[in-house]
């Protein structure tokens, strides 16, 4: 496990909306969080790195699973012990912890995601799909659609517990529930899209400079990497 951030998730998203006011000071810092939409692009260089230097990436106990013979993980076959025990322990809605998980073991063993990782950037795009009074359901499904302002360029507006524009999402969401439907408010759907999206490109996510790389693909921007950084080893040692 690598050594937490010292600062609490709840501090490291004011400090990211802080930031963000700073580089963008059109747009309300309540609202700064839609910035957050990834490009769909993925150069094979990123000027990203770990905070300080660190060569270490977020880790964390891989998920635990409830499995029949020969089947293949999904949503409903993640320990709902460990789903609850890690949402106690890390303050993550449970809903939310086992959409990370599922899109973790859904994710290639090659791109070694962690579900903290994943937990990092909701925590940063949303508070976990809480963003404006919205609340998870057991479905997955956010109470209240989570929409950004209109941003330039003709991005249209990020959408989501994930924060998603379309283009980004037309071209990688997938179904992370297996309910046959893709929802980019629903967060089982969205954060596997976003593993799909961070894994693209045959990233391993092991090393310092692909995980950078990733988060930085994610929102173009240092301090963006360095909080979801900070929020994902808090999550970590919170999970112990």
């Amino acid at each position: 496990m690598s050594t937490a951030a010292s600062a609490e998730p709840g501090s490291l998203r004011r400090l990211w909306l802080l930031s963000a006011a700073l580089f963008v000071p059109s747009l309300g810092a309540g609202l700064a969080f839609a910035l957050s939409v990834g490009s769909g692009s993925h150069a094979s260089v990123y000027a990203a790195s770990l905070p300080d230097g660190s060569s270490v990436v977020p880790t964390a106990e891989a998920p635990r699973l409830v499995l029949a013979a020969n089947s293949e993980p999904t949503v409903d076959q993640i320990s709902s012990a460990w789903v609850n025990r890690t949402a106690n322990r890390t303050g993550i809605p449970a809903t939310a912890v086992r959409a990370y998980a599922a899109a973790q073991l859904a994710s290639p063993a090659a791109c070694h995601l962690g579900w903290t990782t994943l937990a990092g950037i909701g925590w940063i795009e949303s508070g976990h799909g809480t963003h404006g009074g919205s609340v998870l359901q057991a479905n997955g499904e956010t109470t209240g659609a989570i929409t950004g302002p209109a941003l330039t360029g003709g991005l249209g507006r990020a959408m989501g517990p994930m924060q998603f524009i379309s283009d980004t999402w037309n071209r990688w969401a997938a179904d992370g529930d297996g309910d046959g439907t893709v929802d980019i408010n629903n967060i089982n759907d969205a954060a596997y899209t976003a593993a799909r999206y961070l894994c693209a490109g045959g990233r391993d996510l092991s090393k310092a400079s692909a995980w950078a790389a990733a988060i930085y693909s994610y929102n173009h921007a240092q301090w963006y990497v360095d909080e979801v950084y900070k929020a994902a080893n808090t999550y970590a040692s919170r999970a112990g």
